[in-house]
C-alpha cells in the first residue's frame, strides 16, 4: 500500500441504501465524500450538503465585463478617436451599440463559465485515482458508490471502514492516489 491514500470506496446495492448511508455520514460529521451513481438520485444533493455554485457569478462577471468593454470601445472609437459625421447622424448612439455588446456579453459569459468551472472543479486532473479500481466501473451501470476522502478531518482508515461497513457498504476498499 502506498503512503498516499485518496480515500475509502464502498458499494451500495440500492439508491435508498446510498441515501441512508449519506445521511449517516453527514450526521457523523464527514464533509469530504462523494457519491457515484448510474443515474441521478433525487435528494442526493441535499444529503451531500451542496450549495449553489459560484460558477454563475463568475459567468455574470465575465458577461458584464465584456458588455462594458465593447460598449466602451464603440463609444470611444465613434465619439472621440475617429469621429465621422455621416448623414447628420449622432457620433454615438446607444441603441446601435447594443447588438455587438450583447453578442460579446454572451461570449464573455461563456468564457467566464468555462474559467469558473475549471477553477472551482480543480481541473486539470488528467487521471482520477478511482479509475484504477476495477469495481468502480459498476458506478456507470448498476452500482452505487460512496467515496470518503482522506482529506476529511474525521478520516481514519479503520474507523471510517468500520462505519461504511456498518452502514451496509460492501467491498469497502482503500483507494490509493497514484500522483
Amino acid at each position: 500500500m502506498s503512503e498516499k491514500i485518496y480515500g475509502l470506496m464502498a458499494e451500495f446495492q440500492t439508491p435508498g441504501d446510498l441515501l441512508r448511508a449519506g445521511e449517516k455520514l453527514r450526521a457523523e460529521g464527514y464533509n469530504r465524500w462523494e457519491a457515484f451513481t448510474p443515474f441521478p438520485i433525487h435528494g442526493l444533493d441535499k444529503v451531500m450538503g451542496f450549495k449553489n455554485s459560484l460558477v454563475g457569478w463568475v459567468s455574470l462577471a465575465g458577461g458584464a465585463f465584456m458588455f462594458a468593454q465593447i460598449f466602451g470601445l464603440i463609444w470611444f472609437t465613434n465619439a472621440f478617436d475617429y469621429p465621422v459625421m455621416v448623414g447628420g447622424k449622432p457620433l454615438f448612439s446607444a441603441p446601435m451599440t447594443f447588438v455587438p455588446s450583447y453578442i460579446m456579453m454572451i461570449m464573455g459569459a461563456a468564457g467566464g463559465a468555462l474559467i469558473g468551472m475549471i477553477a472551482f472543479n480543480q481541473f486539470p486532473r488528467l487521471h482520477h485515482p478511482l479509475l484504477f479500481k476495477k469495481r468502480f466501473e459498476g458506478a456507470s451501470r448498476d452500482k452505487f458508490i460512496i467515496v470518503v476522502g482522506a482529506k476529511d478531518e474525521k478520516f481514519c482508515v479503520a474507523q471510517t471502514k468500520a462505519l461504511l461497513e456498518s452502514l451496509g457498504g460492501s467491498h469497502v476498499d482503500i483507494v490509493e492516489d497514484q500522483e
